[in-house]
């Protein structure tokens, strides 16, 4: 059995493991118990029913909180002429085209949170996916990150916008904010994000979708959270 700290016995105190939470008790809870000396993230986590093994099962794309997630993310654009231009004035952190390609090469620069491509750009940036794939990186369609309309990706991305990926076990991980925000703007992000996935469900996964719903922060426990609540929120 893993050892946990005093401050981590102490949280475990406070929740109720067998019971699902109403959306605003689970929030306020999961608040509570973000005692860390750091605004830790607030994380949203779902057990799918997707069938691991099966390519057209797995769920990537991107989700829009509302209030964003707390974060200062930092955009990385593959771009080349005006595209490059509309990356540089959305406020996008880094821009460029085959020199990027060679710093990133060269010196194993991964010192940004998104990177984002036009078309154009993807033969280039193929040699970078043993440098960027396992970092999580790397530009895809489905993520959204490889696309023309460089300045609205970068607006979104800034703004909010957050990758959505299943993992190896089905299950789907997305932060929906900080411990600093009111429990009334994690609700809104938390109910935002839980739809927008349910709207992702691959056509082949029989069943329930959605089998558990868990918020928890950086440094915290899981909080099951009532999907009845959640299905019937507005």
């Amino acid at each position: 059995m893993p050892k946990h700290s005093k401050r981590y016995e102490e949280i475990r105190k406070k929740i109720d493991r067998a019971r699902f939470y109403k959306i605003d008790e689970a929030l306020d809870l999961v608040k509570q118990t973000a005692t860390a000396k750091f605004d830790e993230t607030i994380e949203l986590h779902m057990s799918t029913n997707i069938d691991t093994k099966r390519p057209e099962q797995q769920v990537r794309s991107t989700v829009v909180l509302p209030h964003g997630t707390g974060k200062t993310v930092r955009v990385l654009v593959f771009a080349k002429g005006d595209k490059a231009e509309e990356a540089k004035k959305a406020g996008a952190d880094f821009v460029g085209g085959d020199e990027l390609v060679e710093k990133i090469t060269n010196e194993n620069f991964t010192d940004f949170d998104i990177a984002i491509a036009t078309p154009d750009m993807m033969k280039s940036i193929g040699k970078l996916g043993k440098i960027l794939g396992p970092r999580g990186l790397m530009p895809s369609p489905k993520s959204g990150t490889v696309t023309d309309d460089v300045e609205s990706a970068v607006r979104e991305f800034k703004m909010g916008r957050v990758e959505v990926r299943s993992d190896k076990t089905g299950c789907l991980h997305v932060p929906i904010g900080k411990r600093s925000f009111d429990v009334s703007k994690l609700k809104e992000n938390l109910i935002s994000a839980y739809k927008q996935i349910m709207a992702l469900r691959p056509a082949g996964v029989k069943g329930q979708f959605i089998k558990k719903v868990v918020v928890t922060s950086t440094m915290g426990v899981g909080i099951k959270v009532d999907q009845a609540d959640l299905e019937s929120a507005q």
